[in-house]
């Protein structure tokens, strides 16, 4: 059971790589620049007896070739996309319809208008599919690049700069990918620290000594055993980035119960066995494969020891790659192939600098213990962690099983056991005995204990902004008591125009009112004569939380979103079932949308062509649109509030 239930984990890994890949469409993007306006050219080349299907065509068809924009307001579009050739009329046997696609090569121009003479980087994917007579590809999606006016000198923040600035990315997403940057290295450099790492150093270290009298030699041998590991890291995450699943695997991740109820099991199974309750071993014969290529030697040789160390730690590094793809394919773009990159490059770096200077292998600390006890310690932050698997089901679907407070007892009922182990008053079968505690883990243990006392506070109605992306988010109740005490007691909240749809079952954060669909929002917001603030978000979006928990909650943001807004908090992840009568036909992809969040995730794509939550619209009484993607930053949030004034 052991043997087919890790057999499954790595072939949820591997199943990319063993995919045959049609790619009968290949794109390249070119522009063409004059002052402010510009020509956007996509290109498409496509082999002989498919075709790709126009930019438009009848609802109920197959998906039409879409041009999707991270940051739709650094531009404005001049004109309908120009086509050279024109595209052919068919009709088509499989959708039973008559629609327009091109054959052979298809030029498509989109001018613009570039809307700031600063530097500019317009970023998205390019969403279609092919077909020839017998069969389609599934939808693919190729991301582009175009950037502008590098060499000019950044202009000065003047009130029509204000939308560029925030959008999207913002100060908060920089920071935020340096730190997954470190997050990454850090989890590599952790990896190494296993037991099934750890002791496969000084055998490694062996191999590129043996046989080899040649320092130059061997020193170049080293260093491509750590480049091929690096590479294969790299690979895989690169599979993740630009591979058969596409940009939008990370809300399916996210938002499906299938893999989160997966990730969690497998999360559980790591933790049990790091316990020691079981040993997880790959099968012998894969091992055995790549273990005798590497006894050749050579170059060869060492890229099959890299592949040999990778499949080997696997057992010990499955959590830290599978949490480390999770988080990153769910911000898309190259963050999976990034991550994997830097997670690779820590992994190799001691391999690597012990096989180029061998004799710093003496000073080493021997395995034993200490590495038995971070394996434990590892067990205890899988079972915390892998709980966030089952919150995005919780959440998701509305079964309001796993809230806050039940969490946050877990969590502190999980790390008080690890303090205990830290001072030694727990101990498992395969731990060395400890006559007294060391210094070091005294400090853990502390730290370890205050991280339980700060968790309690959160059932106080703290609001753990420290962990708030990990966390389910605060009750009603806890919204409720910080409107009526506190810091934000003098908040006038605003009348609502009428019952909100769904309001029974979704809330927006820090208790403001408002409303969970747009139409219902935009109605009440021109009765008010308001302007109406349009947050796209999701129940298991860590951003979201962490934004709504820092930059939502100061006194003064909460005061104009209160007070001179109408609040429509749009969850593109939401399961709720709608009417028939609320059904909607895409014009994106032609299928029925038939959940809430399906719908919210449809309008944001097809109005504002971006798919990334959060994701903030303010439209004010005469149409006139602002929009912000997530920041952390307090200033930059109130002037975006302001400007809709």
């Amino acid at each position: 059971m052991r043997k087919v239930f890790l057999m499954f984990t790595l072939a949820m890994v591997a199943m990319v790589a063993s995919a045959q890949m049609v790619n009968p469409t290949t794109w390249t993007f070119d522009s063409k620049q004059n002052g402010n306006e510009v020509d956007l050219i996509f290109t498409a080349t496509i082999d002989k007896g498919w075709h790709l299907y126009d930019t438009y065509l009848p609802e109920g068809g197959p998906i039409a070739t879409t041009f999707v924009f991270e940051d739709s307001t650094l531009f404005e579009k001049i004109g309908d996309i120009q086509k050279n050739p024109e595209p052919e009329i068919h009709f088509d046997e499989t959708f039973q319809m008559k629609v327009g696609y091109f054959g052979d090569k298809a030029i498509l121009i989109q001018k613009i208008k570039l809307t700031s003479s600063g530097p500019v980087e317009l970023k998205g994917y390019v969403l279609f599919m092919s077909c020839n007579d017998e069969t389609c590809t599934p939808p693919e999606e190729v991301e582009f690049s175009f950037k502008f006016n590098e060499g000019s000198a950044a202009a000065s923040t003047t009130e029509a700069d204000i939308d560029t600035e925030t959008n999207d990315s913002g100060t908060g997403s920089g920071q935020t990918l340096w730190l997954f940057i470190l997050i990454s290295a850090l989890a590599g450099f952790a990896a190494i620290l296993t037991p099934c790492v750890f002791p496969m150093i000084p055998m490694t270290v062996s191999f590129f000594m043996r046989g080899s009298d040649n320092r130059g030699k061997a020193i170049r041998t080293g260093i491509f055993f750590g480049v091929s590991i690096v590479a294969i890291f790299t690979l895989l995450g690169a599979l993740f980035s630009v591979g058969i699943f596409g940009p939008n695997v990370g809300s399916i991740l996210s938002t499906h119960w299938v893999p989160n109820l997966l990730f969690f099991v497998l999360f559980l199974v790591f933790a049990i066995s790091f316990f020691g309750a079981f040993e997880m071993v790959l099968p012998s014969s894969l091992v055995n494969k790549t273990d005798s290529k590497a006894d050749k030697g050579g170059i060869m040789g060492a890229f099959f020891m890299a592949l040999t160390t990778v499949i080997v730690s696997f057992s010990c590094t499955g959590p830290f790659i599978g949490a480390l793809i999770i988080e990153a394919v769910q911000d898309g773009g190259m963050r999976p192939l990034i991550g994997m990159f830097f997670f690779g490059l820590a992994f190799a770096t001691p391999f690597t600098l012990l096989a180029v200077f061998p004799s710093a292998l003496n000073k080493l600390p021997k395995s034993g213990g200490w590495l038995n006890a971070i394996k434990v310690v590892f067990a205890f932050v899988l079972l915390a962690f892998g709980l966030k698997f089952l919150s995005n089901i919780d959440q998701v679907y509305g079964f309001e099983l796993l809230n806050r407070e039940i969490y946050l007892a877990i969590w502190m009922v999980i790390f008080s056991l690890l303090g205990m182990y830290f001072i030694g008053k727990i101990k498992f079968s395969h731990d060395s005995d400890l006559p007294f505690i060391g210094v070091g883990r005294l400090f853990l243990a502390i730290v370890t204990f205050t991280f339980v006392v700060y968790l309690f506070t959160g059932l106080l109605g703290a609001p753990l902004k420290t962990v708030s992306g990990l966390i389910p988010p605060e009750t009603e109740d806890s919204y409720v008591s910080n409107f009526s005490g506190g810091q934000v007691s003098n908040v006038q909240q605003a009348e609502l125009c009428g019952t909100p749809k769904y309001g029974d079952k979704l809330h927006l954060p820090e208790g403001l009112p408002g409303y969970f669909d747009f139409e219902q929002g935009l109605a009440c917001a021109k009765e008010q004569n308001k302007p109406l603030f349009v947050v796209f978000k999701g129940h298991a979006c860590a951003n979201c939380k962490k934004m709504e928990d820092s930059v939502w909650e100061d006194p003064e943001a909460l005061r104009i979103l209160s007070e001179k807004y109408v609040i429509v908090g749009l969850y593109t992840d939401d399961r709720i079932k709608l009417e028939e009568n609320e059904w909607v036909t895409s014009s994106i992809d032609g299928k029925v949308k038939k959940t809430l969040g399906k719908k919210n995730l449809d309008l944001q794509i097809s109005k504002y062509e971006t798919n990334s939550i959060p994701y903030h619209v303010i439209i004010e009484p005469d149409g006139t649109e602002h929009r912000m993607g997530v920041t952390f930053e307090d200033d930059e949030f109130k002037a975006f509030l302001k400007k809709g004034l």
